[in-house]
This record gives structure tokens, C-alpha cells and sequence, in this order.
């Protein structure tokens, strides 16, 4: 099975709805220090269980040279769309992945993002409807917050979460064979 350690919910479903593997819930601590110790627990953990990939990662938002942070607060949630607005920005996704004999590859995705001017009425609607929690950056493109897009370039599951192409990618290169590297999976029927 290939477990995944990505937070975002919505991240974790759009794995499992492409049917290639199964999803666990994610790490909790995203510190970057923290994080990547449970990143090497997984990788401990994998290399016990031959035929485990385990693939963890998070999302960065950029804008000029700062990064914002995963808005924990309303005031960082404005203080994120105030800087946003009208403006291009940067979404990292930082994807590794850890093969069953132990080694760790990874993979930084970079997407482009242009906000439209927003009001504060807008960030005020936005707010209040609370799709700015815990979200880097302070919004969530899957939500609420698509409206306020004008342009993206680069990879849209990315600024969601995991990019698919890029999973799918270090899959295969890792020799990943799809559900039938499931254990107990029983033949379809005929």
C-alpha cells in the first residue's frame, strides 16, 4: 500500500479517487523540523513492510520573497489576502516519496497564481465563511476562494494539495504497480 501524509483532507481524497492507492491520515506536526522527523519515522516504518511506499507533503505560498503563513488566526488570514490581492503569487508543493527498501525520493512542484483585486468586502465575505483555516496562504482555491482566480499557470492539484502528475510520476518511476500491489486483494470476477 502507498500511505499518505498529507493534512489537507481534500489532498488524501483526490489520492484515493484515482483509485492507484490507499490513503491514512496525515502527519499533524508541519513543522518544518518536526515534519521531516515523521517523514523519517514513515521511512523507518516502510523499510519493515517490503511493499510499503509512503508519501508525505505540504504546501508553501509565496509572495515576492516572503512566505506566507498557514493562517491559524482571521487577522493572518487578512493580513495573507491583503498581500494576495491583485497580485501573482507562488504555490510549493513539496512531495517525498518512501520506497520499501528505505530510500526517499522527492519533488518540489512550483504553480503560479494571480489574484484579482479584492475589496475588503471580499475579504470580509471570505472570512467570515471560515475556508481560510489552516489553508497556507490563508485560502483554499477548491473553495470560496476560486472566485477571487484570475489566472494560474502550472499545476492546479498542486495549489490543492498533492500535484497528481507529479505523484503519479514518482510512482511509476518507483515501480509502482497500481491495486493489484495491494495485499488481499482478491482476483475481479469473471
Amino acid at each position: 500500500p502507498v500511505w499518505s501524509g498529507h493534512k489537507t483532507p481534500g489532498a488524501a481524497g483526490r489520492v484515493e479517487h484515482i483509485e492507484f492507492f490507499q490513503a491514512e491520515d496525515g502527519i499533524r506536526d508541519r513543522s518544518p523540523s518536526r515534519g521531516l522527523g515523521d517523514v523519517y519515522k514513515r521511512q523507518r516504518l516502510a523499510s519493515a513492510r517490503a511493499s510499503t511506499f509512503i508519501l508525505a507533503g505540504d504546501t508553501v505560498v509565496a509572495a515576492g520573497r516572503r512566505i506566507l503563513p498557514k493562517a491559524e488566526t482571521e487577522q493572518q488570514a487578512r493580513d495573507c489576502l491583503s498581500i494576495l490581492s491583485g497580485r501573482r503569487h507562488r504555490v510549493y508543493g513539496g512531495i517525498a516519496l518512501c520506497l520499501p527498501d528505505g530510500s526517499l525520493g522527492h519533488r518540489l512542484v512550483t504553480s503560479h497564481v494571480r489574484f484579482r483585486r479584492l475589496s475588503a468586502l471580499d475579504i470580509d465575505h471570505y472570512i467570515d465563511m471560515g475556508d481560510w483555516q489552516g489553508k497556507a496562504g490563508g485560502y483554499a482555491i477548491q473553495g470560496l476562494a476560486a472566485r477571487f482566480i484570475r489566472a494560474i499557470d502550472g499545476s492546479y492539484s498542486n495549489i490543492v494539495g498533492f500535484s497528481l502528475y507529479d505523484v503519479a510520476a514518482m510512482l511509476d518511476g518507483a515501480g509502482w504497480r497500481g491495486a493489484e500491489q495491494l495485499p488481499n486483494q482478491s482476483p475481479p470476477s469473471k
